[in-house]
């Protein structure tokens, strides 16, 4: 919070955090970097806990125990940081190192597993009302509990657990409950911009919660909403950057997508590309039939040079707008991880969707370049299929000369 002269206050600028987009791309994405999926080396330790057939470690504590004892003791609930990452397991470690990861298989187990889905179910239950918030349907439906003003009052002020908040939102979606994400979040955002009741959570939600939604369908349904009532509007950066009225501020207009700006350049080179040889062929008429076709072969070269400078021109600007987008980034929190993934989910379909809302995307730098390599390529084939027409063109052209010579003669 800041003060201005007149005494009024001000609020900073949020900023966003890229642990948390690469964190939350590797999630939606299975994990696809430096994943390996251990199959049965876990013993299904999970599973076999919400059978109720092992304790959770290191308390030794089992789940029917957690379950009938602990619900409604929201100071063991508030002080206790072990047995979070039992009830929500994920495919990644977490603060207890005695908790061991899921895998696919068990996965694939826990979904069959009647038992164990009647207690995940109930767990959620327990963490739900320990908010303040009851699930009121089996479709996820949420609303306020009872106590919800004494809960919402220490959520607002117990941070710490966002993260747990975070974690049930990804196990949800990895034990087969994907569809009960979206409207715990759409709850969250319309307490916490809306209502105004827990405020301070509004951050973790967008840069958390939404993005733990697989569904960029729902992702954005989300973020519109969001955008429509965060105050103040102007520090709202996970949507699209708002159109300018004026000509004189066109400088902070969002770049148009590398591939699209190679697509033009393109374009814009082919078009020339047909009257240029063609005058050059009717120019050429009274010159005989090999030196029109040394003509035509230098011709295409340099078309050729011509085009695959341009696309490295594309190229090079791609990389420059990249790197600058990632320079300004960590110069606003240092403490932030240099990886622009899930920014670059969005890039390329911010041409085609107005909201384009937090680059939600799933471009990557080394995919856009191997479409321009493609783009390239593509242009040069159509660039030898062009010459090979116009030597056909050509050499009936100069038959024809020749042939009318002849009759002259």
């Amino acid at each position: 919070m800041f003060q201005s002269g007149d005494g009024t206050e001000l609020t900073a600028k949020p900023k966003r955090s890229f642990y948390a987009a690469r964190d939350l791309y590797k999630y939606r994405h299975q994990y696809p970097q430096n994943f390996k999926d251990l199959r049965y080396q876990n013993d299904l330790c999970n599973l076999r806990f919400y059978k109720n057939k092992i304790p959770f470690k290191p308390d030794g504590v089992y789940i029917e125990e957690v379950l009938n004892k602990w619900k409604g003791d929201y100071e063991k609930l508030e002080h206790n940081h072990t047995y979070i990452q039992w009830l929500f397991p994920l495919r990644e470690q977490g603060l207890n190192f005695y908790a061991k990861e899921l895998t696919t298989y068990e996965i694939e187990e826990f979904k069959k597993t009647k038992e164990a889905i009647r207690r995940f179910l109930l767990a959620y239950k327990m963490m739900l009302e320990f908010f303040g918030i009851k699930l009121i349907d089996k479709t996820g439906n949420v609303a306020r509990a009872a106590n919800w003003q004494e809960r919402f009052q220490h959520l607002n002020e117990s941070q710490h657990n966002y993260l747990r908040i975070t974690r049930i939102l990804k196990s949800l979606g990895e034990l087969g409950y994907e569809s009960f994400k979206s409207p715990l979040v759409k709850f969250i955002l319309h307490e916490a911009l809306v209502e105004d009741t827990i405020p301070n959570i509004k951050q973790s939600a967008l840069e958390y919660f939404v993005y733990t939604i697989r569904d960029r369908r729902e992702r954005r349904k989300l973020l519109r909403f969001a955008q429509q009532h965060y105050t103040p509007s102007d520090h709202f950066i996970w949507g699209p950057p708002r159109k300018q009225k004026s000509e004189g501020s066109k400088t902070n207009k969002k770049p148009a997508s590398p591939v699209s700006v190679h697509n033009s350049y393109i374009s814009k080179h082919k078009k020339p590309k047909e009257p240029k040889n063609t005058s050059a062929s009717g120019s050429s008429a009274g010159k005989t039939t090999e030196e029109r076709k040394v003509e035509l072969i230098k011709s295409g070269e340099e078309n050729d040079q011509d085009e695959q400078e341009m696309n490295c021109d594309a190229l090079r600007q791609n990389n420059s707008e990249k790197n600058s987008d990632t320079d300004t980034s960590q110069l606003s929190k240092s403490e932030e991880v240099n990886d622009t993934s899930d920014r670059k989910e969005d890039s390329s379909h911010s041409k085609n969707d107005d909201e384009n809302l937090n680059n939600d995307c799933g471009n990557h730098p080394d995919a856009i370049e191997k479409d321009l390599c493609d783009t390239e390529n593509s242009s040069n084939n159509t660039s030898a299929d062009l010459q090979g027409s116009l030597d056909k063109d050509t050499l009936s052209g100069g038959t024809t000369t020749k042939n009318k010579d002849e009759l002259k003669s």
